[in-house]
């Protein structure tokens, strides 16, 4: 399965492949089981549902590597409402947002930088004032440093802003040691891009042991991390981690994807910890859907069975 993993992330960029997927009632039925649906009302009733559970939420309003302005302050707008929305329905204090800076102008030519951190206060400004915050994701590897930079000036007026560290990158060990000071909150994940070997471990039991590397960096220092992880070793090792290192529940959480292992995230919310739901919304959802699809076998056998049956 691994095999196919790089062509199923080539496909990602595929419109015609994209109009098929959404037409399957199969498929149809794994999109909405990854993605709520494409409104912020659809993104604001998904998350009641998961409050309601008892879990936390992190809300991604999809799109990335937009070219035009107008794009980019769109989706400036629709975080700003997402915000609103949630603060109208007391849901803000259990609902953070995660915002792709090329999906408001990183990838700009020549401004991309100024013009995403203007749009990256502005969502800032509005999580504060409803009383929640932001986590900045990170994106493939030669946008690591920029996106850094433009956390270290949110950082200055906006010092909850959160970071997103993966740890499939040869990099970021020292990066999770720098970032784990008194307030920082910084969510690690493997990482789901198709990076090269020159930056990237390639293996599996490699990025393992980077994860656990940097789960020590972070869990021993004095910030807040955010475990992002479906692979029960993984949670077991925090967990053990975190109580070697002193660390109660609280002072940490977990993070998963919605739709993924959600007994696993309601049984550790039931054991007093902290889990956050990363819920992505909105129309541009068949990249995230396919990144989704490339890492786990099962759910990308039954995909492309379903296509094989359309034909």
């Amino acid at each position: 399965m691994s095999l196919l993993r790089q062509p199923i992330l080539l496909l990602s960029r595929s419109g015609g492949v994209k109009k098929l997927v959404s037409t399957l009632p199969v498929t149809s039925g794994i999109v909405t089981g990854y993605v709520p649906g494409e409104t912020t009302t659809d993104a604001v009733d998904a998350t009641a549902g998961l409050v309601e559970d008892g879990l936390a939420v992190t809300l991604d309003f999809l799109g990335e590597d937009t070219l035009d302005v107008e794009q980019a302050e769109a989706t400036v707008t629709a975080y700003v409402e997402l915000l609103k929305d949630l603060a109208d329905r007391g849901l803000a204090r259990h609902a953070e947002v995660s915002v792709k800076l090329s999906a408001i102008g990183q990838a700009l030519p020549d401004v991309g930088d100024k013009v995403a951190l203007e749009n990256a206060r502005t969502i800032c400004r509005a999580a504060r004032n409803a009383g929640t915050t932001v986590t900045l994701d990170m994106e493939d590897h030669t946008t690591t440093d920029r996106t850094l930079a433009v956390l270290r000036d949110l950082r200055k007026d906006f010092p909850e802003t959160g970071a997103v560290l993966q740890a499939y990158l040869h990099r970021t060990e020292a990066d999770c040691r720098a970032l784990a000071h008194e307030g920082s909150r910084v969510r690690l994940c493997k990482g789901a891009y198709n990076e090269p070997d020159e930056v990237a471990f390639q293996d599996k039991i490699d990025v393992d042991k980077s994860y656990v590397r940097c789960l020590k960096a972070l869990l021993s220092g004095s910030g807040y991390p955010m475990i992002a992880t479906h692979d029960p070793r993984m949670i077991a090792i925090a967990a053990s981690l975190a109580s070697r290192y002193g660390r109660s529940p609280g002072t940490y959480e977990y993070q998963m994807l919605y739709g993924i292992r959600p007994d696993e995230q309601r049984r550790l919310a039931s054991a007093g910890e902290t889990v956050r739901v990363y819920v992505p919304y909105g129309q541009e959802w068949y990249g995230y859907l396919m990144r989704r699809l490339a890492e786990r076998p099962q759910n990308l056998t039954f995909f492309l069975r379903s296509l094989v049956s359309k034909k």
